[in-house]
């Protein structure tokens, strides 16, 4: 039987690309013969990633459409004709069993010429408010994979499977990890810890929330384990003050996970699948500066189920004391919080994408016979 050859496309953030790394690893996992091979965007953060992850990748000359008036946009016809004819040179010369996409710029011409040729596709959806190039693709593809409930409105709901979003492995069961991410980040065991995620580039307005509720913290007897970010390392790094650790990225994220009592993020849908997994008490700060506002609309998604809080950056100064303050005081809403964000967990996503990808393949070998 000759191996499997798999072509995955997915790129432009870390909210893309990973996923699609995740994906390509289980797939090798199962058959270590299979040949991948991804496309993505030219000068995007993919070329770097996904060689680093040990796959080859070929770039596109392709981008999105600014949404204000920009020269840029006089290039995009151009960028896409010329993406699309790659594409087919691509597919014709790897000639794929399956064409896979988790969204961004480069996976919108591959799986269209992919479609076109009759090679089986499935994309990946990660928000609970799709993007632009699912949304395009959504007709063309046989099967979607989605991580949020009612994706209904923005695709054909007999193409849907709910499985989640590729998590990493580590985060399951981080609860027998507490005693070893105490020792880890010299935390004490008899005081609760704030955990603050902006993202590793940083979040400005979480940044200068933290700094300003220092003394609140201190009030409340919290020690706080705060990710500033790489933009703001220089104005945040030397802030020394007891029981506040301040660190530009935490490259131990299960221990930083298992040391949390409360845990205050952005809502990416990979940092929203991870803190389902990890059912802490969670309050979302979502960024509003993503496309269509994603991430309110994923943080949306979960408080609306009693599952996280979430207060919006403009909301921050007349809501966050007393609604933070109501979380420690009320053990009640900690667990009510902690157990409705853990039915929503998906821990085993990228075996189940795996397994839609496989079926897709075989249906193909079927009709075929």
């Amino acid at each position: 039987m000759k191996p499997l050859k798999i072509i995955i496309s997915g790129g432009g953030t870390g909210g893309h690309i990973y996923p699609a790394i995740a994906i390509a690893d289980e797939l090798k996992n199962r058959f270590p013969a299979a040949q991948i091979l991804f496309v993505g965007a030219k000068d995007r953060m993919e070329m770097e990633k996904v060689p680093q992850a040990g796959y080859k990748i070929e770039g596109l000359w392709i981008s999105g459409i600014q949404r204000s008036l920009s020269f840029q946009n006089l290039a995009f016809p151009f960028k896409l004709i010329a993406s699309l004819f790659k594409s087919y040179n691509i597919l014709n010369n790897f000639k794929p069993d399956v064409a896979i996409g988790t969204g961004g710029y480069a996976s919108a011409p591959l799986l269209r010429v992919a479609a076109l040729q009759n090679v089986p596709c499935l994309i990946q959806e990660q928000n609970s408010y799709a993007g632009i190039t699912n949304k395009w693709l959504s007709s063309k593809v046989q099967k979607i994979c989605v991580a949020f409930t009612g994706m209904e409105k923005f695709f054909p709901s007999e193409k849907i499977k709910l499985t989640g979003n590729p998590v990493r492995k580590d985060l399951i069961a981080i609860e027998s990890k507490r005693n070893e991410a105490l020792q880890y980040f010299n935390l004490q065991a008899n005081q609760k810890t704030l955990l603050v995620l902006g993202g590793s580039l940083g979040a400005g307005k979480i940044n200068e929330l933290i700094e300003n509720s220092l003394p609140f913290f201190n009030e409340k007897n919290l020690q706080v384990l705060w990710q500033c970010g790489k933009f703001y390392e220089s104005k945040y790094k030397n802030i020394s003050q007891e029981n506040v650790q301040v660190h530009t990225f935490l490259d131990r994220m299960d221990l930083a996970y298992a040391a949390a009592d409360f845990i205050i993020s952005r809502a990416g849908a990979l940092s929203v699948s991870e803190l389902c997994l990890v059912g802490k008490p969670v309050i979302f700060i979502p960024s509003p500066n993503v496309a269509e506002d994603h991430q309110t609309q994923n943080a949306l998604a979960i408080s609306e189920k009693k599952a996280a809080l979430l207060i919006k950056e403009s909301e921050l100064k007349t809501k966050f004391e007393n609604e933070f303050s109501e979380l420690i005081d009320s053990e009640a809403q900690q667990k009510m919080l902690s157990a409705n964000i853990k039915k929503l967990a998906k821990p085993n996503a990228t075996q189940e994408i795996v397994d839609e990808i496989i079926e897709l393949i075989n249906s193909k070998k079927t009709t075929k016979a």
